[in-house]
């Protein structure tokens, strides 16, 4: 497993990638949206060269707000033709994943509406991103796109796209934690997680790990459980990055507690639970 963190996009992206390398973490999840990190702000082979010098991977990221379900046609292809952008610079700079947001918002739009368009929008891109080399994964959003039944609409008649779960959204405008549900239905399409904590409800709160609700070591069993050992973003939304720095060492320490017990330990550990 190799824990990351997202560089804040209002900040120079090169001194982004230095702090994170100098805090001990093993990947950046680049997210290319304006001000300061906008495609059009930023050298890509630049950004390439530091992120190899610093011994990072790289997992890409792109704005949440992007309408690639907008009613106004203009408007849903100028967001993918921004995204078509973002898939040819992650390409230049070695991500081998990129991940879309699914759009809701569609007024006075029926939610058969908000699905055809997200699908037209995501086959136009899954084939710029196979000409250039990558893959794309859709993230779980918390108030249209949170469940199986609902990321179903998009995942299952579109087989190349991967799943990127984000265990804090998970967590909310839901009854249930719907992570487990996820992992079982789409684990094996898994590309990338996002860990977070907060209290439930409706607030993306993106608190340090163990500041909120969620049973993180519950959730990461489930990961573990699922076959999953791969790129993990903390995104501990804070001034301070001691609480992110916090954070990489509890990730690390439920992750070791998370991993199943050895044919050769179990009945050791079952006795003594006696």
């Amino acid at each position: 497993m190799l824990i990351g963190t997202m560089n804040h996009p209002d900040q120079d992206v090169l001194e982004e990638i230095e702090w994170i390398a100098a805090m001990g973490l093993e990947f950046v999840d680049l997210t290319l949206e304006p001000p300061a990190a906008a495609i059009w702000k930023i050298n890509t082979e630049d950004v390439r060269q530091a992120i190899e010098e610093a011994n990072l991977r790289v997992v890409g990221h792109t704005a949440f707000y992007l309408p690639i379900c907008s009613p106004f046609e203009s408007i849903r292809r100028a967001a993918v033709e921004e995204l078509k952008l973002c898939i040819e610079a992650f390409a230049q700079i070695g991500a081998p994943w990129m991940n879309i947001h699914p759009a809701g918002y569609a007024p006075m739009h029926s939610r058969e509406f908000v699905i055809e368009s997200n699908l037209k929008s995501l086959r136009e891109l899954l084939q710029s991103a196979r000409d250039n080399g990558i893959g794309l994964m859709i993230e779980n959003t918390p108030e249209n796109f949170n469940s199986v039944s609902q990321l179903g609409e998009l995942l299952d008649p579109l087989p190349d796209l991967g799943l990127h779960l984000d265990i804090g959204h998970c967590n909310l405008r839901v009854p249930v934690n719907t992570t487990g549900e996820l992992l079982r239905a789409y684990g094996s399409r898994l590309k990338h997680v996002h860990l977070h904590d907060n209290k439930g409800g409706t607030a993306d709160l993106h608190l340090a790990l163990g500041a909120g609700n969620i049973d993180l070591l519950h959730y990461l069993k489930l990961l573990r459980a699922s076959g999953y050992d791969d790129t993990i973003t903390l995104e501990v939304f804070t001034p301070d990055k001691h609480y992110l720095a916090y954070s990489r060492d509890v990730l690390r320490r439920l992750w070791d507690e998370a991993a199943p017990a050895s044919r050769e330990t179990e009945p050791m550990l079952r006795g003594s639970l006696i």
